[in-house]
């Protein structure tokens, strides 16, 4: 199949990208400087102003494009965070539009903050009303955009993320104060996190790309959201750090204005329509999810550190390569 996908440099479209040339897909991947990258055997950077008509028919497209919402929300970045996500979900549409051979399926990003936020309240697919804060009505612009497809004939399937786990991303911020024995629930620890893993999130996008009665919105988290008291909890016991430390609102709406709502508040986004078709989560349970993220990270640090600038000494080498695998070992077995 060949398949082409925005995004594709970034935290998920990397993992995604190389789940797909192992299954011996090819993927074009749009980007703005393909010059910088190297084209493979199985993968094709191409520019956004790429010429359909040169390239093989397209059976699919993952729009995964748009700015990370991290960062001071002055009006230039929130102009920044829309026209990354709107402009180039149009630009992909119209590529489409231009294909004599239309693809099957268009899977276009989107956010579990389509619903605003809540903390009494648990969100599906069913959900049709949208929230009114700044990340909802982006989300639902996005989405409006790429129905677009649908009128091409095109399956189309909005992808809503919750808060994706792995070695980038929003964890390795969340775990800063934790490792520095600074951390706690935030605010007052009510507000829900709906997370999900990236192995996960790869094998739900592809699970949505070849089940052909799955359109519309998908959200794509875990079937167990945690409150922030709860996730810290758990998120210290894997770190193997304590949790006593709260982090007040006042402080945090200081000095990060807007974009707190990113971390004082939430939304419990339940994955109904993964549950009813019988996707499999490999991490259901945050727990699971927290200590292979670590684990990966412990790992990839010995081979990036130790392999390289580690001690010249082959002892000392050892002992540090042998503390680490160690570390990695109690954190995989413990339950």
């Amino acid at each position: 199949m060949n398949i082409m996908i925005t995004g594709g440099t970034g935290f998920v479209g990397r993992h995604l990208t190389k789940a797909l040339t192992e299954e011996d897909h090819h993927v074009y991947i749009l980007t703005r400087s393909p010059e910088k990258h190297t084209n493979t055997e199985k993968k094709t950077f191409i520019s956004y102003n790429h010429s359909v008509e040169g390239m093989p028919a397209i059976q699919a497209v993952i729009n995964l494009a748009g700015e990370s919402l991290f960062g001071y929300w002055t009006e230039k970045k929130k102009e920044s965070i829309r026209t990354s996500r709107i402009n180039t979900t149009r630009q992909v549409v119209q590529m489409m539009d231009q294909m004599e051979t239309k693809p099957d399926v268009f899977i276009s990003g989107s956010a579990v903050g389509f619903y605003g936020t809540s903390e009494d309240l648990i969100f599906t697919e069913n959900t049709t009303q949208s929230g009114d804060d700044f990340l909802a009505e982006i989300v639902m612009e996005w989405e409006q955009t790429a129905k677009q497809a649908e009128e091409l004939g095109i399956r189309t399937v909005f992808m809503r993320f919750g808060i994706i786990l792995g070695k980038e991303g929003a964890l390795p911020l969340m775990k800063l104060p934790v490792k520095m024995f600074a951390g706690g629930r935030i605010g007052n620890g009510e507000q829900w996190i709906s997370w999900i893993h990236v192995e996960d999130v790869v094998g739900l996008i592809q699970f949505c790309l070849f089940n052909q009665h799955i359109n519309g919105p998908v959200n794509v988290t875990a079937p167990h959201p945690k409150r922030n008291k709860d996730f810290t909890h758990v998120l210290a016991k894997v770190l193997r750090r304590p949790d006593w430390i709260p982090a007040p609102s006042l402080p945090i709406r200081t000095v990060l204005g807007q974009m707190s709502l990113l971390i004082l508040e939430g939304q419990y986004a339940f994955p109904q329509k993964a549950k009813e078709n019988d996707f499999s989560f490999v991490y259901p349970y945050l727990q699971e999810a927290l200590q292979e993220t670590e684990v990966r990270a412990i790992l990839y640090r010995l081979s990036s550190h130790y392999c390289c600038y580690g001690p010249r000494n082959p002892n000392t080498r050892a002992r540090h390569v042998a503390s680490h695998f160690g570390e990695a070992y109690v954190l995989a077995t413990r339950s």
